[in-house]
C-alpha cells in the first residue's frame, strides 16, 4: 500500500463521525494492523465537516465576455474554482479545448457540453456555433460525440424583430436532434429565459434546464415526473435587471419581460422545488462572472426553499451522483473533500472558508 492520509470529523452526507483514509487518489479501507508498519500514515485534519467535493454545475472555463481564452487564463479560472471547493465542474459550453486540464492533477474534473449550439445571430458573439434549423441534428451529434456526455442549446434568445425572447428552434428540429442525442449517450441542456421556448424542449425529451425563469406552473409536475433537473445560476439572475435597462430603449419589450422574470424568480424556482423538480448548484461563472463562486451559489439555493442540507447536496454529493460522479467518500471512491470548521448545513455562510480541499488526495 502507498502512503496514507488520514483525517477525522463529521462525515456528510451520513453526519457521523468517522475516520478516513485516502490512497492513490481513492478514498481507501483502513489500513490492517499487519501493514500499519510498512505505510506512512499522516494526519491532516482532525475534527470539522467533512464534504464531497464542490460541483459547480454550470460553468464555463475556457470562456470570458469576449469569446474563448488562452490557456493560462483558463488555468487561472479552474484554479479559482479549485480553491473554492469546486472539484467537479460541468462546463455548459465552451468555444475553448480545454482537454489539456484533464492531464493536470491539481485541477477540478470538468464534464463538458461542448460548444454552445445557438441560431444564427441569436447569441453571444464568438460564443457557440450559430447554426438554422435544418443542421441542428448534424451539430448536436457533432458536439455530443465531442463532449462529456452533454449538448448545451440555447433554447430562447433576444429576436431584434420581434423584439423579445423567442424561441430558437422549432419542434421537428428539437424532436430529431435530442432523440440523437439520446442514442448516442448523450444528455441535453439548454438556456432558457423565457416561457414559449419550454414546452417543445419539454416535449422532446430535454435533461435538465439551465436558468428556468420562465417555468410555469403547468410544466412542473411533468418535470418532477421525468427528472428534468434546474440548474438556476441564481447568482446569474441578479444581473437580469442590467440587462433588461441596456435593451429598454431599443427593445421595450424584451426589458419589460426580463424585468418580469426577475421580479418573479423566487417565486418560480421555490415553485419548481416544492414540485419536487432536482435542481443544482451552478454559477454561469466565465461571461460575466467570475470564478471560485460556487459557495455563494449554494447560499443562494436556500432563498428559493431548499434547506440547508438540501442546497449543499445540490453542490456536493447530490450533484456528483447526477453527473455521473460517486458521491460518497467510502472506499474506492474519488478522495476529492473539502473540510470545514462549522457545519455547512447549519451555516452555509462556512463554505466561503474550507480549513482544507483535498483534490484526487492532494492537499491544494
Amino acid at each position: 500500500m502507498a502512503d496514507v492520509i488520514r483525517l477525522t470529523g463529521t462525515v456528510l452526507p451520513a453526519g457521523e463521525q468517522q475516520e478516513i483514509h485516502l490512497s492513490g487518489g481513492l478514498v481507501v479501507d483502513r489500513p490492517a494492523p499487519s501493514v500499519i508498519s510498512t505505510v506512512d500514515v499522516t494526519t491532516v485534519s482532525t475534527g470539522g465537516w467533512i464534504v464531497p467535493g464542490l460541483v459547480d454545475a454550470h460553468c464555463h472555463i475556457g470562456l470570458d465576455q469576449r469569446g474563448a481564452v488562452d490557456q493560462e487564463t483558463q488555468e487561472r479560472q479552474a484554479y479559482a474554482d479549485r480553491d473554492a471547493g469546486a472539484l467537479l465542474v460541468r462546463d455548459a459550453g465552451s468555444a475553448a479545448d480545454t482537454r489539456w486540464i484533464d492531464d493536470r492533477e491539481d485541477l477540478p474534473k470538468i464534464i463538458r457540453a461542448g460548444r454552445h449550439i445557438a441560431r444564427s445571430k441569436r447569441y453571444i458573439r464568438n460564443y457557440g456555433w450559430e447554426i438554422e434549423p435544418a443542421e441542428l441534428v448534424a451539430y448536436v451529434e457533432q458536439e455530443a460525440l465531442k463532449s462529456d456526455g452533454w449538448v448545451k442549446l440555447v433554447g430562447d434568445w433576444i429576436d431584434r424583430e420581434a423584439g423579445d425572447l423567442t424561441p430558437c428552434w422549432p419542434a421537428e428540429a428539437l424532436n430529431a436532434a435530442i432523440a440523437r442525442a439520446h442514442e448516442l449517450g448523450a444528455r441535453v441542456t439548454a438556456h432558457v429565459f423565457g416561457e414559449h421556448a419550454l414546452p417543445d424542449l419539454l416535449a422532446a425529451g430535454i435533461d435538465c434546464i439551465e436558468h428556468g425563469t420562465g417555468l410555469l406552473p403547468g410544466m412542473l409536475d411533468q418535470m418532477a415526473a421525468a427528472g428534468v433537473a434546474v440548474v438556476p445560476t441564481m447568482i446569474q439572475l441578479e444581473n437580469f435587471p442590467e440587462y433588461a435597462d441596456q435593451a429598454a430603449g431599443k427593445f421595450p419589450t424584451y426589458a419589460a419581460h426580463m424585468h418580469d422574470l426577475y421580479d418573479r424568480r423566487l417565486d418560480t424556482l421555490r415553485s419548481a422545488v416544492e414540485a419536487g423538480v432536482p435542481v443544482y448548484a451552478g454559477t454561469d461563472a466565465g461571461g460575466v462572472l467570475g470564478h471560485g463562486l460556487v459557495a455563494a451559489e449554494i447560499r443562494a439555493l436556500t432563498t428559493i426553499g431548499l434547506t440547508g442540507e438540501q442546497a449543499l447536496a445540490a453542490g456536493s454529493w447530490a450533484a456528483r451522483e447526477w453527473l455521473g460522479v460517486p458521491g460518497t467518500l467510502v472506499p474506492g471512491n474519488p478522495a476529492d473533500l473539502v473540510v470545514y470548521d462549522e457545519d455547512p448545513r447549519a451555516n452555509p455562510a462556512v463554505l466561503e472558508h474550507p480549513r482544507l480541499i483535498v483534490l484526487r488526495g492532494r492537499i491544494c
